[in-house]
């Protein structure tokens, strides 16, 4: 083979190295997702019960207990969440062991945001018996804030409220309702 042929390939080689070099690129995040379908879940947990703990000390209290049959993962997502198909039942407690649940039939919750979307049949009731009853209510977890634009009903000691839309902290402290359609009162 003449030294002109043996020049062509070996330049015909490098410059087909230095294209395919210079053309990859980083793509780990995409290598990842192979086999992934868009749509689909990245993990999927059954009869799951979380307990979420706080550590004081020398010991650990109970801050969170979330039970539900069903927790897709979403996490492989731009925007990723946790989605609960069928329903959570989620018991909080506050510093004093005091407890909150909340009950729906559905749930997901956006991990950027912290926010929780919960529907159907949502029901949250407080230690004080302070019960909320709505088609769909969320809960922003940074700022504890509850707030709905459906319609619902409060039972609030003695009285029952019905209305539209509200908004309030999660002790029902700041409590604003937006359309207050029904209030009565509970015989004593």
């Amino acid at each position: 083979m003449s030294n002109l042929n043996l020049h062509i390939i070996k330049t015909v080689v490098v410059a087909f190295a230095m294209t395919t070099v210079f053309s990859c690129k980083n793509n780990y995040n995409e290598v990842q997702k192979i086999g992934i379908l868009q749509n689909e879940p990245i993990g999927i947990a059954e009869n799951i019960n979380l307990k979420y703990t706080e550590k004081l000390q020398d010991t650990a209290r109970l801050k969170a207990n979330l039970v539900s049959p069903e927790m897709l993962d979403y996490s492989n997502r731009d925007f990723a969440f946790s989605e609960f198909p069928k329903g959570i039942h989620l018991t909080t407690y506050d510093d004093n062991g005091d407890k909150t649940v909340i009950i729906s039939d559905y749930a997901i919750i956006y991990n950027a945001t912290d926010l929780v979307d919960l529907q159907g049949n949502v029901v949250l009731a407080t230690s004080e018996n302070d019960t909320l009853f709505t088609d769909q209510l969320y809960y922003d977890q940074k700022s504890e804030w509850i707030f709905t634009n459906k319609p619902f009903t409060l039972r609030s000691g003695s009285e029952i409220i019905n209305g539209n839309g509200l908004d309030t902290d999660s002790d029902f402290n700041n409590l604003q309702i937006f359309e207050s359609t029904a209030i009565r009162y509970l015989d004593e």
